[in-house]
């Protein structure tokens, strides 16, 4: 399997409490790994990347339901 290659969002800019995604995996994998900034070698979620892509699509949309 190829290795995940985690990357932080340009916009992200608070002093490392970010959310990192491995982007790379979607095509072949069907997967995006995500994981805290905070913790490179602590748990990862993986996230099938069809959700990962409405999910990202509902934010920037403004979509998202509220609680």
């Amino acid at each position: 399997m190829t290795a995940p290659e985690f990357f932080t969002s340009s916009y992200s800019s608070n002093g490392g409490n970010c959310v990192q995604v491995a982007a790379n995996l979607a095509d072949t994998y069907g997967i995006v790994p995500v994981r805290d900034s905070k913790l490179p070698d602590g748990p990862t979620l993986t996230i099938p990347a069809p959700a990962f892509t409405a999910f990202v699509l509902g934010i920037k949309g403004d979509d998202l339901p509220t609680a």
